[in-house]
């Protein structure tokens, strides 16, 4: 399978709960769902990776991530640990008792963090780049892999590269 049985996991625990909003299409709603939602499941696809992450933390809505493997993106920037809930795909039976003795003021204190204008940016790609953005947390995740020697890239102290000293039209991605 796909995605391990996730979905299909998810879909047959859990169709019938209605405190699961869960269809097998793409309601014209969704986003407006999404907003109103206080949490947005976000299991495993193709990949160890969905959409979804950037899609709830862009609308506010505590990421539940059902994806054992899962290599979080910009996680130099966003606290996934504070802001998500993390939930074992063994764990999948037991989700709708895992979110309703989540302690209120955890919930809160996710929605808090996700409220945050700059963890919003960090998944965001604007028409210019702008120190903080996606595009900034791509080439700073890239600039860490990359080999080099002390005179360039990251020096010591630094924590991100000033992706945004150069000309101004340097910043448009197209």
């Amino acid at each position: 399978m796909f995605n391990r049985g996730a979905r299909a996991s998810l879909w047959l625990n859990f169709k019938n709960n209605p405190l699961f909003d869960i269809s097998t299409y793409h309601p014209t709603t969704y986003y407006e769902d999404m907003q109103r939602a206080v949490f947005c499941l976000c299991p495993l696809g193709w990949a160890p990776w969905s959409p979804r992450l950037v899609e709830a933390v862009i609308f506010g809505c505590i990421p539940v991530i059902i994806a054992d493997d899962i290599v979080l993106p910009f996680a130099d920037a966003i606290p996934w640990e504070d802001i998500a809930v993390f939930v074992a795909e063994n764990d999948i039976p037991k989700l709708d008792t895992i979110l309703t003795t989540m302690p209120t003021e955890v919930i809160l204190r996710k929605q808090k963090l996700l409220a945050n204008p700059l963890t919003k940016q960090a998944v965001t790609f604007s028409e210019a780049a702008q120190p903080g953005d996606a595009f900034h947390q791509i080439l700073n995740g890239l600039a860490r892999k990359l080999p080099h020697d002390g005179s360039i890239y990251l020096k010591p102290g630094e924590n991100i590269l000033n992706w945004t000293a150069g000309p101004e039209g340097d910043l448009n991605p197209w």
